[in-house]
C-alpha cells in the first residue's frame, strides 16, 4: 500500500481555495474528475473536529455509477488544514482500511495558494487513477477559483 502525496499551487488566496473544500455549492461546482460530478443535494459538511464530509461523486454518462463518500473530520484549522478519515473496510482490497486524508493549506507569494494532499493507503494501480483524478478535479477548482 501507498500513500498518494499532490502538491499543487491555486492563483487564488488561501481563504478561497479552503472555502472550496468546506462549501456545499463551490463543492459541487468542482468535485470529480471530468466527466463525474457530485449533485449538489448530496453533499452535507460540518467542517469541524467530529463533524463530517458527506457526497456522492457520479458519473455523468451513467447516473447508477456513483462513489459515496462518508468522512469524519479529525483535525480542522481553518483557512490551514483538514483531515478526515473514511472506513473503506468494505471494499475488498482494502479490508480493515481506514482511509486518510490531509489538505494542508499554505501561503505563497502574490497571493496564491500552495496546497498539499496526502490521502491513502492505496494500491499503485489506484494511487495512479487517483493521481488523474484529482489532478482533473483541480483544474474544474483552478476555473472557479480564477
Amino acid at each position: 500500500m501507498t500513500e498518494l502525496v499532490i502538491t499543487r499551487i491555486f492563483d487564488a488566496p488561501r481563504h478561497l481555495v479552503y472555502r472550496a473544500f468546506v462549501d456545499p455549492d463551490q463543492l459541487a461546482a468542482w468535485f470529480g474528475p471530468v466527466g463525474y460530478s457530485v449533485p449538489r443535494d448530496t453533499i452535507d459538511i460540518d467542517a469541524r473536529v467530529g463533524g463530517h464530509q458527506r457526497f456522492t461523486m457520479v458519473s455523468d454518462t451513467d447516473p447508477t455509477q456513483a462513489s459515496p463518500v462518508d468522512a469524519t473530520f479529525t483535525e480542522v484549522i481553518e483557512n490551514e488544514l483538514l483531515v478526515g478519515e473514511e472506513d473503506i473496510s468494505a471494499i475488498p482490497e482494502f479490508a480493515g482500511s481506514v482511509m486518510r486524508m490531509r489538505v494542508e493549506f499554505h501561503d505563497e507569494p502574490g497571493g496564491r495558494t500552495r496546497l498539499v494532499l496526502t490521502q491513502g493507503p492505496y494500491t499503485p494501480e489506484i494511487s495512479e487513477m487517483a493521481r488523474e483524478g484529482w489532478n482533473s478535479s483541480f483544474t474544474k477548482l483552478d476555473k472557479i477559483l480564477g
